[in-house]
């Protein structure tokens, strides 16, 4: 096992807080276009930002669009969440329509998604004071202390007819069916 889980943060599952009941509020609130003017690895950044910047920005009024020109280092996107949260993703030798792509899923994206080692597998808003359910909650008692294989909870079930002998029954009648002197007495 390695310990790079050591370095997440930490925490419990959180709820998305119903974004969307009343109507849908944008989480994202600002984000940063870092590149090069002169870097090869900025091309990607630089065509997004001549070709599709000015319909991102007026598709998103509510987002903040910031441009921070750096020289030699590598192009840079940096969302920053009306929770607080800054995602970075480094977008080195990216073309103009994977630049799209993500910068489309940062701006959906909740900015509770970002990976946290959790403590918990499970969160609820109404949390229950009986417990968890298991599939042995309305069990009777008794089969809990009672040791396998029992005869009282082995017995087999009362069964009529079984399957295979159901399909026999089937494929005989259809048999008759299909003679050539049946089909007259059927007939009439």
């Amino acid at each position: 096992m390695s310990n790079s889980h050591l370095f997440l943060k930490s925490g419990f599952p959180r709820v998305n807080l119903q974004n969307g009941l009343g109507r849908y509020v944008c989480q994202l609130q600002r984000i940063t276009f870092k590149y090069c003017k002169t870097s090869g690895c900025s091309k990607g950044m630089r065509d997004f930002l001549e070709n599709q910047l000015l319909d991102f920005s007026t598709k998103n009024p509510g987002v903040v669009v910031y441009v921070k020109p750096r020289r030699h280092r590598q192009p840079v996107i940096v969302g920053e969440y009306l929770n607080g949260d800054r995602h970075w993703l480094c977008v080195r030798s990216f073309t103009e329509e994977q630049l799209t792509k993500w910068i489309d899923l940062m701006r959906k994206q909740n900015a509770n998604t970002s990976v946290v080692r959790m403590r918990k597998q499970w969160h609820t808003d109404w949390p229950s004071i009986q417990g968890a359910w298991t599939p042995f909650t309305h069990q009777h008692p008794e089969l809990t202390t009672t040791t396998f294989p029992n005869p009282k909870y082995s017995k087999p079930i009362d069964i009529e007819q079984t399957a295979t002998e159901k399909l026999l029954e089937l494929f005989q009648k259809q048999k008759l069916e299909d003679e050539p002197g049946t089909e007259k007495i059927a007939q009439q």
